[in-house]
């Protein structure tokens, strides 16, 4: 595992911090050296179009590195580092570079030879795995032992936030040290399996479904951690890039998921804190959302790993209130959960760039030593709950079992005092049963009558909905003829025309009521307009409004008030001021004006030319308003 490295980096880094070294010597008293602070230099390049000849001229451009260990932390830039190594000609072991991040998606690195030139040799996590260098999970390149002074760049562009570690090793110190890694790798895979197939044995045995949920969760856990180390890229998927970019979030997904079920069975959280059961539930939906948006619209938002503290805080303190409330099997989820808490906090803080962190082993690998300990405790609290699920269940059968003895005895009881009472209410039931007969009779009398005088009922009800029906229209008929034939105030008026609705209606009655004749081809024939009562030419499309040659055609007042003002200027044969409609209608006195002018006008044409009728004022809405 890489805490092999990095707990050899925390020795080798601390007296850097007191003296910096620019260029590294190979020396084969030391095997391995890592390169810090001022030992690399970076140039951040944000349009991403610098090429390595640029780079090469372009060296006053790269500044010192202020941290132990470098990160591309503007993902949208592309970072060159650089680094001097010099060499007597004399070592006996062969060297390499190692990139320690498997998760730097191009890694290019520019290699002085023996000719003067530069050797380029391109890899990174989107690369087929087969094509690096070396077999390995982290990514080595081979330098030349002999040139005494040589300058190596590097390229980075990464999707995620990348720890540039750099280190000098040679080749044998390499092989030592890549056994021991994968050993520890085994051990670290090992727990989980053996974890996850011992409670798969479980949840066969019992049937539980939090067994299954924790089997899950210890999976996901495990694909996610084989993601983190590379080793899933090297074993499982090696020719499929494409999928090593995202399949850390689908494993955080997925244990994120299993983690709250997991937390929601095993603590009977719908029982003991119903709060935090439907937050849970609510979180499931939030983030299987989300996941759904990073699979299907833009991988990159899997970086955002943070999310992953909503689950855990959630099931921690749904943990410590469960506890709270007496239920032993939370302690140890607690104490596990307490483990894994430090962990990602620590890992969380990494992430945020507190640099201290990365000197020591135990904080980067904090996470994964979280997990082993919670899983460990978290076993514990499974079987406590098993445990106590036993004690209650040879309690419950032992209530079960005194329970049958005192109900034998109460059913000899209340069996005697039954047969005493079905006696005296089989004698009562015979004397009302005769009564009930009687009454009985007299209902179904009763029924009858009430069924005929229902009926008549209806019948009344019917004449009386026939002479509503006539004298309601000839209501209506009785106003109609009033409005039309009288002054009437507006509210009467508008029982006639109480909407727009009703004036188009009647508009579009008297505008075609003869043919629809279209304005531009003359087609009759047509259909219903996009807008309400219009109409649409069949032959051209040319969709003609209910108000078009009109009086009313692009009229800004409501067409009811409109009807109202050209009724009662038509009835008034113009007499009325533009002042005394404003008041009526409540419009402004220079809208009445410019419609009672206009109306007026057409009044004493057709006054003039004798065809003025005081019934039909509404024949002036035919004429168009030009």
């Amino acid at each position: 595992m890489k805490y092999l490295f990095y707990l050899n980096m925390f020795f080798f880094l601390m007296p850097l911090g007191l003296k910096a070294q620019k260029p590294v010597s190979i020396n084969d008293k030391e095997e391995q050296h890592i390169f810090t602070f001022d030992e690399i230099s970076i140039l951040e390049d944000t349009s991403n179009r610098l090429d390595f000849k640029q780079v090469l001229k372009s060296k006053s451009l790269f500044k010192k590195n202020p941290k132990s260990t470098p990160q591309n932390y503007n993902l949208r830039s592309t970072y060159w580092y650089k680094i001097n190594i010099t060499s007597n000609g004399k070592s006996k072991n062969d060297w390499i570079l190692e990139f320690f991040d498997q998760t730097i998606d191009q890694l290019s690195v520019y290699i002085p030879n023996e000719s003067g030139s530069y050797s380029v040799y391109v890899s990174g996590d989107d690369k087929r795995y087969f094509d690096r260098p070396f077999a390995h999970k982290n990514f080595e390149f081979k330098i030349s032992k002999t040139l005494k002074n040589q300058t190596v760049y590097v390229k980075i562009k990464s999707d995620q936030v990348a720890d540039v570690i750099i280190v000098l090793r040679s080749v044998g110190w390499f092989v030592h040290y890549a056994l021991n890694e994968y050993f520890i790798f085994g051990l670290f895979y090992g727990m989980i399996l053996i974890f996850s197939f011992y409670n798969l044995v479980m949840f066969l045995a019992v049937r539980r479904i939090q067994y299954l949920y924790y089997v899950l969760y210890n999976l996901s856990v495990g694909l996610y951690e084989i993601c983190s180390d590379g080793l899933a890229y090297q074993y499982l998927w090696p020719n499929s890039p494409q999928w090593n970019q995202y399949a850390y979030g689908v494993a955080l997904y997925f244990t994120s998921i299993f983690a709250v079920l997991f937390a929601k069975k095993l603590l009977h959280v719908k029982v003991k804190a119903p709060f935090f059961d439907r937050l849970i539930i609510l979180f499931i939906c939030v983030r299987s959302l989300f996941f759904l948006a990073c699979l299907l619209f833009n991988h990159s938002w899997f970086n955002y790993k943070f999310i992953e503290f909503i689950p855990l805080t959630i099931s921690y303190i749904a943990g410590i209130v469960v506890l709270r409330k007496g239920y032993k099997p939370a302690r140890f989820f607690v104490l596990g959960y307490s483990f894994l808490f430090i962990g990602f906090t620590i890992k969380f803080l990494i992430t945020l760039g507190v640099s201290w962190l990365n000197f020591d082993a135990f904080a980067y690998y904090s996470l994964s030593i979280s997990f082993i300990l919670e899983m460990f405790f978290l076993s514990f609290s499974i079987g406590d709950n098993v445990r106590i699920l036993k004690l209650k269940k040879e309690k419950a059968q032992k209530r079960i079992i005194d329970q049958y003895r005192i109900n034998e005895k109460l059913k000899d009881n209340l069996n005697k005092e039954l047969e005493v009472k079905v006696n005296e209410r089989t004698k009562e039931v015979y004397e009302k049963s005769a009564l009930i007969i009687q009454q009985n009779k007299e209902l179904v009398g009763a029924n009858r009558l009430m069924k005929q005088q229902a009926d008549e009922i209806i019948r009344i009800n019917k004449l009386l909905e026939q002479d509503n029906t006539v004298l309601q229209h000839d209501v209506d008929v009785v106003t109609r003829a009033r409005v039309m034939s009288n002054e009437v105030n507006f509210e009467d008026f508008s029982r006639i025309y109480p909407d727009k609705e009703s004036c188009y209606s009647y508009l579009a009655e008297l505008k075609w009521k003869n043919k629809f004749q279209c304005r531009k081809c003359s087609s009759e024939n047509y259909f219903q307009g996009h807008q309400p009562h219009s109409r649409r030419c069949c032959n051209c499309d040319y969709d003609e409004s209910v108000t078009n040659g009109t009086l009313f055609q692009n009229s800004r007042i409501p067409i009811n008030k409109g009807f109202y003002l050209l009724f009662l200027l038509y009835t008034h044969r113009g007499q009325i001021s533009s002042h005394k409609l404003s008041k009526i209608l409540h419009i402004r006195q220079s809208t009445c004006w410019t419609y009672g002018n206009k109306i007026n006008k057409l009044i004493d044409l057709k006054v003039k030319n004798g065809t003025f009728n005081v019934d039909s004022w509404s024949s002036l809405l035919l004429i168009n308003n030009k």
